[in-house]
């Protein structure tokens, strides 16, 4: 199987617990900050914890309209969380799915980086394109960068 893999690391001056709380509640702060990009996501299955099924319904920012991702694993501990994407017009139709590892990594001076792996799994030998991967990248950061913000401003 082919797969294709990008990572943004971005460094942040709030502390790991505080850029991991505010990541864990994308599903209720995603939609309301960023409804370009969600406009719901809702949980269908599960708690939160290894297992559980959320539906992303996107905004007109994403050029999809929704997406069922499958929680991984969780570990508040090491702040890290996985989750796949394993249904809709999301995986384009040549994707298998597409693998999320987050980890958030403190830092010596208080601060901490926020780092996400996306791993996209191809069906067979058509990718996705460079553009549209680039794209994609900066789509992260803006999200990660508003819920940095958000939290600055909430604390």
């Amino acid at each position: 199987m082919t797969s294709v893999t990008f990572e943004i690391e971005v460094a942040s001056q709030l502390p790991a617990d505080k850029v991991f709380k505010v990541f864990a509640d994308l599903d209720n702060l995603g939609p309301k900050l960023h409804p370009q990009y969600f406009k719901s996501i809702e949980t269908i299955e599960g708690n939160g914890d290894v297992g559980t099924i959320k539906l992303f319904t996107f905004g007109d920012g994403i050029p999809f309209t929704s997406g069922k991702y499958k929680t991984e694993s969780v570990d508040v501990s090491k702040y890290s969380y996985s989750y796949s994407v394993i249904e809709g017009d999301v995986l384009m139709g040549i994707l298998d799915s597409i693998n999320h590892d987050v980890k958030v990594v403190p830092s010596a001076d208080g601060g901490s980086v926020f780092k996400q792996t996306v791993v996209y799994n191809c069906k067979g030998s058509e990718k996705p394109s460079e553009e549209f991967l680039h794209k994609e990248k900066d789509v992260y950061i803006n999200i990660f960068k508003t819920l940095e913000a958000y939290a600055i401003a909430n604390p």
